[in-house]
């Protein structure tokens, strides 16, 4: 029943967590969408159509305008020439077709020729020599020599021009002929160009020196043989359209370009226009707020990354959680307060944002890493909160301005976080404010005045300087809202002036210089462990703050006096010794001292026995108890306890010794850490096996350092011998 109940518990803890977030995150969102919400809103016009722009609008973004480009690129279809392919083969093929006209002719006039030898050969007085063929029977033989087509589109001119030359002059008028189709036909010839081209090849051939019949066939040869030659080509035409619909830009509307001018009619172009980029009051869009909200999802996103990513106990998750919510809000508000000042149009006002207040109060309260992600977020939502006056919903200009403050409060920061540092820090922020600012005005080569330099100048100073300031007021609310046992509240507990400390000092001289030994040991010890060393030194300095109640009962404060303790029983003796424990905790608990303080003055001694009453109640009654000699705890929580512990019975054994020697400090170091584990009095603690010897070791490098050799100076020597 008892595990069941147990696992109940655990579920309602898990429960009570994951509302938390989800309420943490619903209200951080809520902020930011609230504060980001009227600076995303598209601007909506009431205008009509031939109306007059009452002022000058600009467009809001960058759009493209398709039915502009759409004409455009009809008009580059518009302008491309249709392709025509030039068919250099039909030249060769006409110049073959009209040799082989003349090679018919040729050939024809030798098989004539052959066989009228032939038959001159076997002539005889009863058989006759058989006469030359006439021109109509040359004229058959040569049509049936070639095509039908050749044939018909042939004259009979032509063939007689043809039958009646010779070789000779078949030969010269081949070659004239075949040249002058040749150089016709090796330019352009479209089909409205034919009968021009068959003319030039006329002109050509009609200054020959053939005779008249047989220049009469050639030219008409020629006009046959020229044909067009030049092709319409849809495929290159078409490629050549793609080519120019391609090479057309998109039409676009760019953010900030003057859609209307003041007093300009708007026209159903201009009216297009304006509807086009959501100007019109009768259009509703809904993207600028699915963006707004997309953006927030993942600044949220990455802060529960952060914070799910870091081990941490869930307490401790829960309120740094709450602590970076409400320094988030803090840092929203301010901006989104200093971003309505923008009505007044001054230039830049948003560089008067204090914008390393949040990364500074986030790096002194939690953790750098988070400081620095606050810094992006932050210059995220500046860039939309100061959009006020530009074309767009992203002022970068700003965003890079909040970035580089923020950076540079965070990194001239150091973990010494006095006040003094923290407004060098703010100094040093207004310092790269203004540089960032020289830079932003000087990138686009901008032109200003003198008045508008010491303008910026101021606001970068009152950015830098504020910052500074805001985050020392704001510090001390954070740290005792949250109970945050800061860097600079550790600097500040460790002035000896402390009321408490000068106590220490004034009552319990012996018990102070203790102390002060106990910090040197304890914050080397932590430092080499990667604990908190400030932590362990401060501690340090208050873990005896309950002696000064009964300082003469510690011998360290005794100075030479008679020792109280020789004249009361052990069980009185132990029972005052135990008590500076309590009273210790009672009084830091009057002083309102951060609890981490508190725990170690409880926590230094653990459950640990006082071996000497102990030992000397044996003594003198065989009935005690080991338990009434052990101080009432806790056990070592943290490392620091655990360290300031080990470092107090460390720093008194050492001290107790006449002649310190570096082998004696390391057996005597070595002794006190084992018998503090037997004991299980670091069985609480994280501490491992490696960190404690590591421990021991800065432990005994300290004290060999403290309690060093030194040499006797002759003078002293002298003056020993003389008394």
């Amino acid at each position: 029943m008892g595990k069941l109940q147990q696992y109940f518990i655990r579920i309602r803890k898990l429960l009570d967590i994951s509302f938390f977030l989800v309420l943490f995150f619903i209200v951080l969102g809520t902020v930011l969408f609230a504060a980001m919400y009227s600076n995303v809103k598209p601007e909506k016009l009431d205008l009509s159509l031939f109306s007059v722009a009452e002022k000058t609008i600009r467009s809001p973004g960058t759009v493209e305008d398709k039915k502009s480009t759409e004409n455009k690129r009809k008009d580059a279809i518009d302008q491309v020439q249709d392709v025509y392919t030039l068919k250099k083969e039909y030249t060769q093929n006409r110049v073959d077709l009209i040799s082989s006209i003349f090679q018919a002719t040729v050939e024809m006039n030798d098989e004539i020729e052959e066989e009228i030898k032939k038959h001159a050969e076997v002539a005889t007085e009863e058989n006759p020599a058989k006469p030359e063929p006439s021109d109509s029977e040359k004229i058959d033989r040569l049509k049936a020599k070639l095509t039908p087509n050749v044939s018909k589109g042939l004259s009979e001119l032509v063939f007689t021009a043809l039958v009646q030359a010779s070789n000779d002059e078949l030969s010269i008028a081949k070659d004239l002929t075949v040249t002058a189709i040749n150089n016709v036909m090796a330019q352009r010839i479209s089909a409205d160009d034919v009968e021009n081209a068959k003319k030039r090849v006329e002109e050509e051939l009609k200054y020959t020196t053939l005779n008249d019949n047989l220049r009469t066939g050639v030219i008409e040869l020629g006009r046959y043989a020229i044909i067009q030659n030049e092709f319409y080509d849809p495929n290159a035409t078409e490629e050549l359209r793609q080519q120019a619909v391609e090479s057309v830009e998109p039409a676009k509307i760019l953010q900030g370009q003057i859609i209307v001018e003041e007093g300009e009619l708007i026209n159903q172009d201009i009216y297009r226009q304006l509807k086009l980029v959501g100007l019109l009051h009768n259009e509703r869009s809904f993207k600028p707020f699915i963006g707004l909200m997309v953006l927030i999802t993942i600044i949220l996103s990455s802060i529960y990354i952060y914070f799910s990513q870091i081990k941490l106990i869930p307490e401790k998750r829960q309120t740094d959680l709450l602590l970076f919510g409400i320094i988030f809000i803090l840092t929203v508000l301010i901006m989104k307060i200093i971003s309505m000042l923008q009505i007044f149009n001054y230039a830049g006002i948003g560089y008067l944002f204090p914008a390393a207040l949040g990364g500074m109060l986030i790096k002194i309260l939690i953790d750098e890493k988070l400081a620095t992600l606050m810094s992006i977020i932050m210059a995220v939502c500046g860039s939309i909160l100061f959009n006020e006056g530009i074309t767009g919903t992203l002022n970068f200009s700003e965003g890079i301005y909040i970035l580089f403050s923020s950076l540079a409060g965070i990194l001239f920061l150091s973990n010494q976080n006095r006040r003094s540092k923290i407004l060098q820090a703010g100094s040093f922020a207004a310092l790269v404010n203004l540089l960032t600012i020289l830079a932003l005005m000087y990138l686009p080569n901008g032109q200003f005045s003198g008045i508008e330099y010491g303008y910026y100048l101021i606001t970068a100073l009152v950015s830098g300087i504020g910052s500074a300031v805001l985050t020392i007021g704001l510090l001390p609310f954070f740290e005792a809202s949250f109970g945050i046992l800061s860097t600079m509240r550790l600097i500040e507990l460790s002035n000896p002036n402390h009321p408490l400390l000068r106590k220490i000092l004034m009552e319990a001289p012996g018990t102070y210089h203790h102390s002060v030994m106990v910090a040197n040991l304890a914050e080397s010890a932590c430092e080499a462990i990667g604990a908190n060393g400030l932590l362990a030194r401060v501690g340090s300095y208050y873990h005896d703050i309950g002696k000064t109640k009964r300082p003469n009962f510690y011998i360290e404060n005794q100075m030479h006096l008679e020792n109280p303790h020789d004249r009361l029983p052990p069980d009185k003796s132990a029972n005052i010794i135990i008590a500076h424990v309590t009273d210790g905790s009672a009084i830091l608990k009057k002083y309102h001292m951060p609890k981490e303080i508190i725990d170690i003055a409880e926590q230094h001694h653990g459950t640990t026995l006082l071996k000497f009453f102990y030992h000397k109640a044996i003594q003198g009654d065989a009935e005690v108890k080991e338990e009434d000699y052990r101080y009432p705890g806790p056990k070592a929580k943290t490392k620091e306890s655990a360290v300031v512990g080990i470092a107090d019975s460390v720093e008194a054994a050492v001290r107790s010794l006449s002649q310190p020697t570096p082998e004696l400090i390391e057996s005597l170091v070595k002794k006190i850490v084992a018998d503090r584990l037997q004991d299980g009095q670091l069985n609480e603690c994280d501490l491992t096996m490696r960190e404690i010897e590591t421990v021991s070791e800065a432990l005994c490098e300290t004290l060999k350092g403290i309690f060093h050799s030194r040499i006797e100076y002759p003078e002293m020597i002298k003056k020993v011998k003389q008394a």
